[in-house]
């Protein structure tokens, strides 16, 4: 009986020594088939493509509001803020304006997929910069590469625009449009960019290499 009874106790230690290696071995597993924040990042960045086709649902507004977070935290100088973002998922502001476009771009609405003037975008965000700080237009550059990039991380795509906001600023028809962002006195629109849920896979387009370097 005393033999068995040691048997049985070596049993029950290699029965658990055993599993505690089974143990450490899914958690060792595990540690390394989670990417790393920064290789998260990267793919983001780099997997991250313009969409100029979307499906006709606006941008959830909680998810919106994330992105404009990600978007107003971004990097400015001397902290300014030089920047005023409004939102427009209301079909009734993007449509009535982009009646306004057709009629002066007739050739546009031949295209059998177009349905407005934002890449058929159900949700606007338009940007404007404070005329009065020199370096306003590189701080709402900023701030839109935040947003597109926190955008396409939950599955929204995007796409910077400025004929649209070319157009409201040169077309007076445009300017009751234009008028009701109600940009504070001393803004000026600068871009926009279109939010919606990707209809398109587009394949990324070659880069220029060649324009990087380093200089000793």
């Amino acid at each position: 009986m005393k033999i068995v009874t040691v048997i049985l106790g070596i049993l029950c230690l290699c029965a658990c020594f055993g599993l505690s290696m089974c143990t450490f071995t899914v958690k060792d597993n595990k540690a390394a088939e989670t990417p790393k924040k920064s290789e998260v990042v990267i793919e983001n960045i780099l997997t991250r493509r313009s969409i100029r086709q979307y499906q006709p649902q606006a941008v959830n507004r909680d998810t919106m509001q994330v992105i404009l977070n990600c978007g107003i935290n971004a990097p400015n100088g001397q902290n300014k803020q030089s920047w005023e973002v409004r939102v427009v998922d209301n079909p009734e502001y993007i449509n009535g304006l982009t009646e306004v476009y057709k009629k002066k771009n007739p050739k546009a609405a031949e295209d059998p997929t177009f349905k407005n003037m934002f890449r058929n975008a159900p949700t606007v965000v338009f940007i404007a910069r404070d005329t009065k700080y020199d370096f306003s237009q590189v701080d709402c550059g900023l701030l839109g590469g935040n947003m597109v990039l926190s955008a396409w991380s939950m599955g929204i795509g995007s796409c910077c625009l400025g004929g649209p906001a070319r157009f409201m600023l040169a077309e007076p028809e445009a300017k009751p449009y234009l008028e009701k962002l109600g940009f504070s006195e001393g803004y000026e629109l600068l871009y926009c960019i279109a939010f919606g849920y990707p209809a398109e896979t587009p394949a990324a387009k070659p880069r220029d290499a060649q324009k990087v370097r380093y200089v000793d």
